[in-house]
Parts: C-alpha cells; structure tokens; sequence
C-alpha cells in the first residue's frame, strides 16, 4: 500500500468558517472513499485552519509543504488563493482550488474545480434578462470576487440595455448594513446581485428581508437578491423568514436528483451532519479526481499527477466532470435554483450537458452567444 499525505486548507472557523467546514467535509467524504476503493492507495489527510486570516494562508501552506506534502486542496476566497501561488509554484507543489471564483486566471500549479464565469455569472445573467429585470443593485464583499463579478455583470447587463442602479463593497465580516439597505431601497431596483460573503451576507439577507416588510415590500418578487455563492449550509444562517425566494447560479445542489447524489449527500450527511453544496461537492470533486490520478500516476510527483487528472472523467454528484487539459478547469454543469424556507433550494433551470469553461471568457464575452449553457427550464 502506498501512502501519500494530502493538505487540506480550508478556514474552518472565522468569518466564512460554515463555507470552509463544508468544503473540508466534502474532502474528507472524498478521502475516505478514495481509500475504500483502492486498497493499493491511501491518502492521509492533514488539515490546516486559517481561520479566515489571509495572513495566515501562507505560513500554514508553507508547514505542509515542508512536511513532504506536494498536493493542497484549499481556499476559498481568491485572495487567499493568490497568496499561495507564488508559494506552491517555487516549491513545485499543486493547489487544488475548489471554489467557484471570478475567472481570468490558470496558473500551471493549480487546478481549478469550481465554476468559472462562464459556468455561474453568465448563466445568472442570462436568467435576469429573460425576467426582464435590467436595472441591478450590486453589494459585495471588498476584494476581487465581487470586483470581478460585478464588472462583468455591468458590462453585460449594459450592453443589453440594462443598468447598474448602484454598487456598494464592505469589509470581509462587516454587518453594519443599514446604510447599505437604505440606499438599495431608495434606489429601488429590480434586483439585488450580492457577492458577499460569510457573516456579511448573512446578516444582509436577513436586514434586507425585514426593511422591506417593514415598507410593505414582498422583497422575494419585488427586489430578489441574486447570488453565485449563496449555498444551503448559508441558507440555515439567515433568520427564518428571509430564507426564501433568493436565486443563486451553481453547478451544484443537494436537491438535485440522481444516484451519484443520493449516495454523496447520504455520506456527507452521515459524516457531517448537514446539508450538502456547491463548496462541498466542489471539495469532493477535487479529492476523487487527486485520488484517481494518484493511483494511475503512481505517486505524487506533480507532473505525472498533471498529466494524468487531465484525462480523467468523474460520474460526480452534479453529473459528468473532467478537467480541460488547457486550463485545468473543470468542464460543469450550470443550474439556477430558487431558495425555500427550509433551507433547500428547487432548481428552475439547468445545462443539458457539462458546459466547458471559459476562464478569460474569451468565447463568452461581450455578446454572450457562443458559450451560452442554454438552460433548459424544469419542471
């Protein structure tokens, strides 16, 4: 049997803490069915909590790394990712990055398992306009997954006709919302697209759900807020009554129906008592594909480990999963999906096939055609 360390770099606790346990279950359900299956391989896994700090992201990696471990899954912010690249590629490591993130990257020591652009913020996009809702209040969280996000929302949405009505960025962790709420009222738009994250998001969702009622305002038809982050663990963190009616673009949701699913969310229920997402079936994906491509590689050495996850093909939750040898990215399948009070999410719409990505949106930019993932309506 051939033993081989693995580091898993997830923040745990701090203030995306829900996020980065679900992401390190979804590992850990992955890990042990790597060494169930493959008597000849077994990955011993070692944790590490940054707890939220980007400081602390790198002096953490760099104790794995010299411990011998050659392969991290970890992040989920892109600071914190871009913090370790540097890092991993003089030490001839690789990061598996399982969160969607905003695009225009492929470093050649990272491989990505989390949607792309293409994969969340178009798909989004193209749900609002087909609802006919052009005029968009855009809140997030102050660093590159909201800037990103937003400024290929605004570019969208202004080329077919829309309009921004406002954009407002808080600290990582900040609840002090109630001017932000104020002005998104004022501006009185057809929607809300939040890239908050965390404890932010949270409270936000709550505060905005209760100002509007306070006004009289069904916010769930009125103003929905829009997300590609929000997930159900999340959902469980906002005050009951402002649970619903949210609309989050994923490539995942535990609602989703088939056999691979029901086996992966009755494992990570037994293993972590909670519901299954997005961050957590990204998490596993990266785990099982590293699992397999260790064993047809032999061993950890980075190159060979490269070459082979490039080929393989995954029967995941979400459907069919590989990695585009060009960019490392993961081929997905995007979905739209509508919150309920119970904290689950039912699924409008979704891609008929795994959709490939498009990191620098090269294909899906300006006028969105050729790598539309045309969603098909469900009923």
């Amino acid at each position: 049997m051939r033993n081989i360390a693995i580091g898993l770099l997830f923040s745990t606790s701090g203030p995306y803490g829900v996020v980065g346990q679900a992401m390190h279950n979804g590992a850990l359900v992955a890990a042990e069915e790597v060494n169930r299956s493959n008597p000849a391989l077994r990955l011993q896994v070692v944790h590490a909590d940054p707890g939220g700090d980007l400081q602390r992201y790198e002096p953490l990696c760099r104790d794995l790394l010299d411990r011998g471990i050659r392969h991290v899954v970890g992040c989920y912010t892109s600071s914190s990712r871009k913090e370790l690249i540097p890092l991993i590629e003089h030490r001839d490591a690789l990061l598996w990055y399982p969160s969607h993130y905003e695009g225009f990257e492929s470093a050649p020591n990272v491989i990505y398992t989390g949607a792309a652009p293409n994969q969340h913020i178009i798909p989004l996009i193209e749900h609002v306009l087909r609802q006919r809702r052009r005029r968009i209040f855009c809140i997030g969280s102050n660093y590159i997954w909201a800037w990103e996000n937003n400024r290929i929302l605004r570019e969208v949405l202004v080329a077919q006709g829309g309009t921004v009505a406002g954009e407002r960025y808080l600290p990582v962790g900040d609840i002090g919302l109630g001017q932000v709420v104020d002005a998104i009222l004022d501006a009185a738009p057809d929607c809300v697209f939040s890239t908050l994250i965390g404890t932010s998001a949270y409270r936000f969702f709550s505060m905005f759900r209760a100002a509007c009622t306070k006004r009289g305002i069904d916010q769930a038809t009125a103003m929905p807020v829009l997300s590609c982050s929000l997930s159900e663990p999340e959902l469980l963190q906002i005050e009951p009554g402002a649970r619903d009616g949210h609309i989050s673009s994923s490539v995942y949701f535990s609602s989703i129906v088939s056999a691979e699913n029901r086996r992966f969310v009755d494992a990570y229920t037994r293993h972590a008592h909670g519901d299954a997402s997005a961050d957590a079936e990204a998490s596993y994906v990266a785990v099982r594909l590293l699992g397999l491509a260790l064993a047809e590689a032999g061993g950890d050495d980075i190159a060979a480990v490269s070459r082979s996850a490039a080929g393989q093909v995954l029967r995941a939750p979400q459907g069919l999963v590989r990695l585009d040898p060009q960019t490392m990215h993961a081929w997905l399948t995007p979905r739209i999906g509508r919150s309920t009070a119970e904290g689950r999410f039912d699924i409008l719409a979704e891609a008929a096939a795994p959709v490939q990505p498009d990191p620098y949106l090269v294909r899906s930019m300006p006028k969105l055609e050729p790598a539309q993932a045309h969603l098909r309506l469900v009923s």
